[in-house]
Protein backbone atom coordinates (compact mmCIF):
# COMPACT_ATOMS: atom_id res chain seq x y z
CA UNK A 1 0.00 0.00 0.00
CA UNK A 2 1.52 3.30 -1.01
CA UNK A 3 1.12 6.50 0.91
CA UNK A 4 -0.96 9.33 -0.50
CA UNK A 5 0.84 12.27 -1.94
CA UNK A 6 1.12 15.39 0.17
CA UNK A 7 -0.98 18.46 -0.47
CA UNK A 8 -0.72 22.15 0.28
CA UNK A 9 2.53 22.86 -1.50
CA UNK A 10 4.42 19.62 -0.79
CA UNK A 11 6.49 18.17 1.99
CA UNK A 12 8.69 21.27 2.28
CA UNK A 13 5.77 23.41 3.41
CA UNK A 14 4.63 20.77 5.90
CA UNK A 15 8.13 20.52 7.34
CA UNK A 16 8.46 24.30 7.56
CA UNK A 17 5.18 24.67 9.44
CA UNK A 18 6.08 21.89 11.88
CA UNK A 19 9.58 23.24 12.45
CA UNK A 20 8.41 26.78 13.20
CA UNK A 21 5.65 25.55 15.49
CA UNK A 22 7.90 23.20 17.46
CA UNK A 23 10.61 25.88 17.70
CA UNK A 24 8.14 28.28 19.30
CA UNK A 25 6.86 25.63 21.71
CA UNK A 26 10.36 24.52 22.73
CA UNK A 27 11.40 28.15 23.11
CA UNK A 28 8.65 28.55 25.67
CA UNK A 29 9.50 25.31 27.47
CA UNK A 30 13.28 25.80 27.56
CA UNK A 31 12.97 29.43 28.57
CA UNK A 32 11.64 28.22 31.89
CA UNK A 33 14.62 25.90 32.38
CA UNK A 34 17.14 28.66 31.72
CA UNK A 35 15.23 31.08 33.95
CA UNK A 36 15.04 28.44 36.70
CA UNK A 37 18.83 28.31 36.73
CA UNK A 38 19.41 32.06 36.54
CA UNK A 39 16.36 33.97 37.84
CA UNK A 40 13.56 31.97 39.44
CA UNK A 41 15.78 30.66 42.23
CA UNK A 42 16.22 34.26 43.37
CA UNK A 43 12.86 35.87 42.59
CA UNK A 44 10.38 33.06 43.25
CA UNK A 45 12.25 30.64 45.56
CA UNK A 46 14.65 32.80 47.63
CA UNK A 47 16.77 30.86 50.17
CA UNK A 48 20.06 31.43 51.97
CA UNK A 49 21.75 28.62 50.00
CA UNK A 50 21.92 29.29 46.23
CA UNK A 51 21.98 25.58 45.32
CA UNK A 52 18.91 24.92 47.50
CA UNK A 53 16.98 27.69 45.74
CA UNK A 54 18.07 26.30 42.39
CA UNK A 55 17.01 22.81 43.44
CA UNK A 56 13.52 24.06 44.33
CA UNK A 57 13.31 25.97 41.04
CA UNK A 58 14.29 22.84 39.10
CA UNK A 59 11.64 20.88 41.03
CA UNK A 60 8.94 23.14 39.61
CA UNK A 61 10.73 22.79 36.27
CA UNK A 62 10.22 19.02 36.61
CA UNK A 63 6.52 19.49 37.33
CA UNK A 64 6.12 20.54 33.71
CA UNK A 65 7.39 17.11 32.72
CA UNK A 66 4.83 15.41 34.96
CA UNK A 67 2.04 17.02 32.94
CA UNK A 68 3.51 15.92 29.63
CA UNK A 69 2.25 12.28 29.63
CA UNK A 70 -1.25 13.50 30.50
CA UNK A 71 -1.02 15.97 27.62
CA UNK A 72 0.24 13.18 25.39
CA UNK A 73 -2.69 10.93 26.28
CA UNK A 74 -5.34 13.65 25.88
CA UNK A 75 -3.91 15.13 22.69
CA UNK A 76 -3.13 11.67 21.36
CA UNK A 77 -6.72 10.50 21.98
CA UNK A 78 -8.24 13.36 20.03
CA UNK A 79 -5.41 13.44 17.50
CA UNK A 80 -6.10 9.82 16.60
CA UNK A 81 -9.83 10.49 16.40
CA UNK A 82 -10.25 13.93 14.82
CA UNK A 83 -6.85 14.67 13.29
CA UNK A 84 -3.30 15.89 13.92
CA UNK A 85 -3.62 19.48 12.68
CA UNK A 86 -6.38 20.71 15.02
CA UNK A 87 -4.55 19.50 18.09
CA UNK A 88 -1.30 21.14 17.00
CA UNK A 89 -3.07 24.50 16.87
CA UNK A 90 -4.48 24.01 20.37
CA UNK A 91 -1.09 23.02 21.82
CA UNK A 92 0.57 26.12 20.38
CA UNK A 93 -2.06 28.44 21.86
CA UNK A 94 -1.86 26.81 25.30
CA UNK A 95 1.93 26.92 25.44
CA UNK A 96 2.21 30.50 24.22
CA UNK A 97 -0.51 31.76 26.55
CA UNK A 98 1.12 30.19 29.61
CA UNK A 99 4.57 31.54 28.77
CA UNK A 100 3.27 35.06 28.11
CA UNK A 101 1.46 34.98 31.47
CA UNK A 102 4.72 34.04 33.23
CA UNK A 103 6.20 37.31 32.02
CA UNK A 104 3.45 39.18 33.87
CA UNK A 105 3.71 37.35 37.21
CA UNK A 106 4.47 39.23 40.43
CA UNK A 107 7.48 37.85 42.33
CA UNK A 108 7.82 36.39 45.83
CA UNK A 109 8.79 39.80 47.19
CA UNK A 110 5.43 41.21 46.01
CA UNK A 111 2.83 38.55 46.86
CA UNK A 112 4.78 35.95 48.82
CA UNK A 113 3.94 32.27 48.40
CA UNK A 114 1.31 33.05 45.76
CA UNK A 115 4.07 33.80 43.25
CA UNK A 116 5.64 30.31 43.13
CA UNK A 117 2.17 28.72 43.18
CA UNK A 118 1.06 30.68 40.11
CA UNK A 119 4.38 29.96 38.40
CA UNK A 120 3.97 26.24 39.05
CA UNK A 121 0.40 26.19 37.69
CA UNK A 122 1.53 27.86 34.48
CA UNK A 123 4.38 25.37 34.24
CA UNK A 124 1.80 22.57 34.37
CA UNK A 125 -0.02 24.13 31.41
CA UNK A 126 3.28 24.31 29.51
CA UNK A 127 3.98 20.64 30.15
CA UNK A 128 0.47 19.58 29.17
CA UNK A 129 0.73 21.47 25.87
CA UNK A 130 4.19 20.16 25.02
CA UNK A 131 3.05 16.62 25.77
CA UNK A 132 0.67 16.88 22.84
CA UNK A 133 2.97 18.88 20.57
CA UNK A 134 5.77 16.40 19.92
CA UNK A 135 3.66 13.50 18.68
CA UNK A 136 1.51 15.63 16.40
CA UNK A 137 4.40 17.59 14.89
CA UNK A 138 6.52 14.59 13.96
CA UNK A 139 3.54 12.55 12.78
CA UNK A 140 2.12 15.15 10.42
CA UNK A 141 5.53 15.24 8.72
CA UNK A 142 6.12 11.47 8.82
CA UNK A 143 2.68 10.77 7.39
CA UNK A 144 3.09 13.28 4.57
CA UNK A 145 6.58 12.19 3.56
CA UNK A 146 7.57 9.01 1.73
CA UNK A 147 9.47 6.11 3.27
CA UNK A 148 12.79 6.65 1.50
CA UNK A 149 13.51 10.05 3.10
CA UNK A 150 11.26 9.90 6.16
CA UNK A 151 14.18 10.02 8.58
CA UNK A 152 15.40 13.27 7.03
CA UNK A 153 12.05 15.04 6.80
CA UNK A 154 10.81 13.90 10.22
CA UNK A 155 14.03 15.04 11.88
CA UNK A 156 13.32 18.69 11.05
CA UNK A 157 10.64 19.06 13.75
CA UNK A 158 13.27 17.57 16.08
CA UNK A 159 15.45 20.55 15.22
CA UNK A 160 12.76 22.66 16.85
CA UNK A 161 14.21 21.64 20.24
CA UNK A 162 17.68 23.15 19.71
CA UNK A 163 16.02 25.92 17.67
CA UNK A 164 13.84 26.85 20.63
CA UNK A 165 16.76 26.51 23.03
CA UNK A 166 18.83 28.67 20.68
CA UNK A 167 16.19 31.39 20.75
CA UNK A 168 15.66 31.20 24.52
CA UNK A 169 19.36 31.14 25.34
CA UNK A 170 20.14 33.80 22.74
CA UNK A 171 17.60 36.27 24.10
CA UNK A 172 18.78 35.66 27.68
CA UNK A 173 22.43 35.98 26.63
CA UNK A 174 21.72 39.26 24.83
CA UNK A 175 19.92 40.69 27.84
CA UNK A 176 22.68 39.52 30.18
CA UNK A 177 25.25 41.24 27.97
CA UNK A 178 23.52 44.63 27.76
CA UNK A 179 22.00 44.81 31.24
CA UNK A 180 23.38 44.91 34.72
CA UNK A 181 22.55 41.99 37.00
CA UNK A 182 20.20 44.25 38.95
CA UNK A 183 18.27 45.35 35.86
CA UNK A 184 18.06 41.79 34.56
CA UNK A 185 16.60 40.58 37.87
CA UNK A 186 14.30 43.60 38.12
CA UNK A 187 12.60 43.46 34.72
CA UNK A 188 14.89 42.18 31.97
CA UNK A 189 14.03 38.52 32.55
CA UNK A 190 10.39 39.25 31.65
CA UNK A 191 11.19 40.29 28.07
CA UNK A 192 11.78 36.77 26.67
CA UNK A 193 8.51 35.54 28.18
CA UNK A 194 6.47 38.41 26.75
CA UNK A 195 8.16 37.90 23.38
CA UNK A 196 6.45 34.51 23.25
CA UNK A 197 3.18 36.23 22.37
CA UNK A 198 4.64 37.52 19.09
CA UNK A 199 6.22 34.16 18.26
CA UNK A 200 2.95 32.30 18.83
CA UNK A 201 1.07 34.58 16.42
CA UNK A 202 3.68 33.87 13.73
CA UNK A 203 3.66 30.13 14.41
CA UNK A 204 -0.13 29.97 14.44
CA UNK A 205 -0.42 31.81 11.11
CA UNK A 206 1.88 29.29 9.47
CA UNK A 207 0.52 26.17 11.17
CA UNK A 208 -3.14 26.70 10.22
CA UNK A 209 -2.16 26.82 6.54
CA UNK A 210 -1.03 23.19 6.25
CA UNK A 211 -3.20 20.22 5.32
CA UNK A 212 -4.23 17.32 7.51
CA UNK A 213 -2.18 14.11 7.35
CA UNK A 214 -3.25 12.13 4.23
CA UNK A 215 -2.40 8.85 5.96
CA UNK A 216 -4.74 9.74 8.84
CA UNK A 217 -7.52 10.78 6.43
CA UNK A 218 -7.18 7.53 4.51
CA UNK A 219 -7.34 5.46 7.70
CA UNK A 220 -10.32 7.42 9.03
CA UNK A 221 -12.21 6.85 5.77
CA UNK A 222 -12.18 3.12 6.44
CA UNK A 223 -15.10 2.00 8.60
CA UNK A 224 -14.03 0.92 12.06
CA UNK A 225 -10.38 1.96 11.73
CA UNK A 226 -10.41 4.49 14.58
CA UNK A 227 -10.70 2.99 18.09
CA UNK A 228 -13.01 4.74 20.56
CA UNK A 229 -10.23 4.89 23.18
CA UNK A 230 -6.82 4.78 21.48
CA UNK A 231 -5.01 4.69 24.84
CA UNK A 232 -6.64 1.38 25.78
CA UNK A 233 -5.72 -0.01 22.38
CA UNK A 234 -2.09 1.02 22.89
CA UNK A 235 -1.86 -0.68 26.29
CA UNK A 236 -3.53 -3.84 24.97
CA UNK A 237 -1.60 -4.33 21.76
CA UNK A 238 1.39 -1.98 21.62
CA UNK A 239 2.83 -1.88 25.14
CA UNK A 240 6.13 -3.35 23.94
CA UNK A 241 6.56 -0.50 21.48
CA UNK A 242 5.83 2.00 24.27
CA UNK A 243 8.62 0.46 26.36
CA UNK A 244 11.01 0.59 23.42
CA UNK A 245 10.14 4.27 22.88
CA UNK A 246 10.78 5.01 26.57
CA UNK A 247 14.16 3.29 26.50
CA UNK A 248 15.13 4.92 23.21
CA UNK A 249 14.52 8.38 24.65
CA UNK A 250 16.00 7.74 28.10
CA UNK A 251 19.67 8.52 27.47
CA UNK A 252 18.83 11.28 25.02
CA UNK A 253 16.57 13.03 27.54
CA UNK A 254 18.98 12.82 30.48
CA UNK A 255 21.99 14.00 28.49
CA UNK A 256 20.22 16.93 26.85
CA UNK A 257 19.00 18.58 30.05
CA UNK A 258 22.37 18.15 31.74
CA UNK A 259 24.25 19.53 28.72
CA UNK A 260 21.99 22.59 28.56
CA UNK A 261 19.93 23.47 31.66
CA UNK A 262 22.16 21.98 34.37
CA UNK A 263 25.30 23.35 32.73
CA UNK A 264 24.10 26.86 33.60
CA UNK A 265 24.05 25.90 37.28
CA UNK A 266 27.37 24.06 37.17
CA UNK A 267 29.24 26.90 35.48
CA UNK A 268 27.79 29.76 37.51
CA UNK A 269 27.55 28.10 40.95
CA UNK A 270 30.26 25.43 41.06
CA UNK A 271 32.88 27.01 38.80
CA UNK A 272 31.86 30.58 39.73
CA UNK A 273 32.03 31.84 36.15
CA UNK A 274 29.68 34.39 34.60
CA UNK A 275 26.28 33.34 33.31
CA UNK A 276 27.29 34.68 29.89
CA UNK A 277 29.99 32.00 29.68
CA UNK A 278 27.44 29.21 30.04
CA UNK A 279 24.77 30.89 27.93
CA UNK A 280 27.11 31.58 25.03
CA UNK A 281 28.53 28.05 25.12
CA UNK A 282 25.03 26.59 24.92
CA UNK A 283 24.15 29.14 22.24
CA UNK A 284 26.99 28.05 19.95
CA UNK A 285 26.42 24.37 20.64
CA UNK A 286 22.69 24.68 19.94
CA UNK A 287 23.34 26.37 16.58
CA UNK A 288 25.49 23.45 15.43
CA UNK A 289 23.01 21.01 16.96
CA UNK A 290 20.17 22.58 14.98
CA UNK A 291 21.98 22.11 11.66
CA UNK A 292 23.26 18.58 12.26
CA UNK A 293 20.08 16.88 13.51
CA UNK A 294 18.62 16.55 9.97
CA UNK A 295 21.96 15.15 8.81
CA UNK A 296 21.67 12.36 11.36
CA UNK A 297 18.08 11.81 10.22
CA UNK A 298 19.24 11.56 6.61
CA UNK A 299 21.95 9.07 7.58
CA UNK A 300 19.28 6.90 9.24
CA UNK A 301 17.51 6.72 5.87
CA UNK A 302 20.64 5.10 4.42
CA UNK A 303 21.87 2.81 7.21
CA UNK A 304 18.84 2.47 9.51
CA UNK A 305 17.45 4.10 12.66
CA UNK A 306 19.21 1.74 15.06
CA UNK A 307 22.85 2.16 13.92
CA UNK A 308 22.66 5.97 14.01
CA UNK A 309 21.01 5.98 17.43
CA UNK A 310 23.70 3.63 18.74
CA UNK A 311 26.42 6.00 17.52
CA UNK A 312 24.86 8.64 19.73
CA UNK A 313 24.20 6.53 22.82
CA UNK A 314 27.60 4.81 22.88
CA UNK A 315 29.35 8.09 22.12
CA UNK A 316 27.48 9.86 24.92
CA UNK A 317 28.32 7.11 27.42
CA UNK A 318 32.02 7.79 26.79
CA UNK A 319 31.86 11.55 26.28
CA UNK A 320 30.07 12.19 29.59
CA UNK A 321 33.35 11.86 31.48
CA UNK A 322 35.34 13.96 29.01
CA UNK A 323 32.60 16.61 29.14
CA UNK A 324 33.02 17.46 32.83
CA UNK A 325 36.80 17.16 32.67
CA UNK A 326 36.86 19.78 29.91
CA UNK A 327 34.29 22.08 31.53
CA UNK A 328 36.28 22.04 34.79
CA UNK A 329 39.13 23.73 32.92
CA UNK A 330 37.08 26.98 33.04
CA UNK A 331 38.07 27.96 29.51
CA UNK A 332 35.22 29.33 27.40
CA UNK A 333 36.42 27.79 24.09
CA UNK A 334 36.92 24.41 25.77
CA UNK A 335 33.52 24.57 27.51
CA UNK A 336 31.94 25.40 24.15
CA UNK A 337 33.74 22.45 22.53
CA UNK A 338 32.57 20.12 25.31
CA UNK A 339 28.94 21.22 24.91
CA UNK A 340 29.04 21.05 21.11
CA UNK A 341 30.46 17.52 20.91
CA UNK A 342 27.99 16.38 23.55
CA UNK A 343 25.12 17.83 21.53
CA UNK A 344 26.43 16.14 18.37
CA UNK A 345 26.16 12.76 20.09
CA UNK A 346 22.75 13.78 21.39
CA UNK A 347 21.69 14.66 17.83
CA UNK A 348 22.60 11.17 16.65
CA UNK A 349 20.06 9.81 19.15
CA UNK A 350 17.51 12.54 18.56
CA UNK A 351 17.60 12.90 14.76
CA UNK A 352 16.30 9.42 13.79
CA UNK A 353 13.96 9.30 16.77
CA UNK A 354 10.92 10.90 15.16
CA UNK A 355 10.81 8.41 12.29
CA UNK A 356 11.87 5.50 14.51
CA UNK A 357 9.07 5.98 17.05
CA UNK A 358 6.47 6.91 14.41
CA UNK A 359 7.19 3.69 12.55
CA UNK A 360 6.57 1.59 15.66
CA UNK A 361 2.82 2.23 15.75
CA UNK A 362 -0.17 1.77 13.42
CA UNK A 363 -2.03 4.84 12.13
CA UNK A 364 -5.12 4.24 14.25
CA UNK A 365 -3.14 4.69 17.50
CA UNK A 366 0.06 6.35 16.27
CA UNK A 367 -0.47 9.77 17.89
CA UNK A 368 -1.36 8.19 21.25
CA UNK A 369 1.36 5.55 21.18
CA UNK A 370 4.17 7.85 20.09
CA UNK A 371 3.13 10.51 22.61
CA UNK A 372 2.82 8.08 25.50
CA UNK A 373 6.20 6.48 24.86
CA UNK A 374 8.05 9.74 24.43
CA UNK A 375 6.37 11.62 27.28
CA UNK A 376 6.54 8.85 29.87
CA UNK A 377 10.27 8.83 29.27
CA UNK A 378 10.35 12.57 29.91
CA UNK A 379 9.20 12.01 33.51
CA UNK A 380 11.80 9.44 34.53
CA UNK A 381 14.57 10.96 32.42
CA UNK A 382 14.32 14.65 31.48
CA UNK A 383 12.33 15.79 34.51
CA UNK A 384 14.66 14.24 37.05
CA UNK A 385 17.97 14.88 35.29
CA UNK A 386 18.62 18.46 36.53
CA UNK A 387 17.34 17.59 40.03
CA UNK A 388 19.53 14.50 40.33
CA UNK A 389 22.49 16.42 38.91
CA UNK A 390 22.09 19.26 41.44
CA UNK A 391 21.78 16.76 44.32
CA UNK A 392 24.91 14.93 43.16
CA UNK A 393 26.76 18.23 42.95
CA UNK A 394 25.63 19.20 46.46
CA UNK A 395 26.69 15.84 47.91
CA UNK A 396 29.99 15.33 46.07
CA UNK A 397 31.05 18.79 44.88
CA UNK A 398 32.27 17.18 41.66
CA UNK A 399 31.08 16.49 38.11
CA UNK A 400 32.27 12.87 38.10
CA UNK A 401 29.13 11.35 39.69
CA UNK A 402 27.01 13.33 37.22
CA UNK A 403 29.09 11.96 34.36
CA UNK A 404 28.46 8.44 35.65
CA UNK A 405 24.72 9.18 35.77
CA UNK A 406 24.80 10.36 32.14
CA UNK A 407 26.77 7.26 31.15
CA UNK A 408 24.29 4.86 32.78
CA UNK A 409 21.37 6.64 31.10
CA UNK A 410 23.10 6.26 27.73
CA UNK A 411 23.63 2.56 28.44
CA UNK A 412 19.86 2.14 28.95
CA UNK A 413 19.26 3.56 25.46
CA UNK A 414 22.07 1.46 23.99
CA UNK A 415 20.63 -1.80 25.34
CA UNK A 416 17.07 -0.86 24.30
CA UNK A 417 18.00 0.02 20.74
CA UNK A 418 20.35 -2.96 20.40
CA UNK A 419 17.47 -5.40 21.01
CA UNK A 420 14.79 -3.40 19.15
CA UNK A 421 13.75 -4.19 15.57
CA UNK A 422 14.72 -1.92 12.71
CA UNK A 423 11.76 0.08 11.34
CA UNK A 424 13.34 1.89 8.37
CA UNK A 425 11.20 1.59 5.23
CA UNK A 426 7.89 0.81 6.86
CA UNK A 427 4.83 1.92 4.90
CA UNK A 428 2.89 4.05 7.41
CA UNK A 429 -0.30 3.70 5.36
CA UNK A 430 -0.28 -0.05 6.05
CA UNK A 431 -2.42 0.19 9.17
CA UNK A 432 -2.41 -3.57 9.68
CA UNK A 433 1.34 -3.88 9.99
CA UNK A 434 2.53 -5.31 13.29
CA UNK A 435 5.44 -3.29 14.64
CA UNK A 436 6.75 -6.40 16.45
CA UNK A 437 7.02 -8.19 13.14
CA UNK A 438 9.37 -7.35 10.30
CA UNK A 439 8.12 -3.97 9.00
CA UNK A 440 6.61 -3.83 5.57
CA UNK A 441 8.79 -1.76 3.26
CA UNK A 442 7.99 0.39 0.29
CA UNK A 443 9.83 -0.68 -2.82
CA UNK A 444 9.72 2.74 -4.43
CA UNK A 445 8.63 5.76 -2.47
CA UNK A 446 6.67 8.43 -4.28
CA UNK A 447 8.52 11.60 -5.22
CA UNK A 448 8.35 14.42 -2.70
CA UNK A 449 7.90 18.01 -3.76
CA UNK A 450 9.59 20.60 -1.63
Amino acid sequence: MSQPAPRSGGIGRIVGASLIGTTVEWYDFFLYGSAAALVFNKLFFPTADPLTGTLIAFTTYAIGFLARPLGGIVFGHFGDRIGRKKLLVVSLLMMGGATFAMGLLPTHATIGVGAPILLTLLRLVQGFALGGEWGGAVLIVSEHGGAERRGFWASWPQSGAPGGNLLATGVLALLAAVQSDAAFLSWGWRVPFLLSGVLVIIGLWIRVSVSESPVFLEAKARAGETPHVPGVEVFRKSWRQVLVAIGTRFGENVSYYILTSFLLVYVTTHLELSKSTALNAVLIGSAIHFVTIPLWGALSDRVGRRPVTLIGSVGMAVWAFAFFALVDGKSFPVITLAVTIGLLFHGAMYGPQAAFISEMFDTRVRYTGASMGSQLSSIIAGALAPIIAVELLKDHDSGTPIALYMCLAAVVTTVTVAIARETRGRDLADVHADADARPRTVAAARPETA
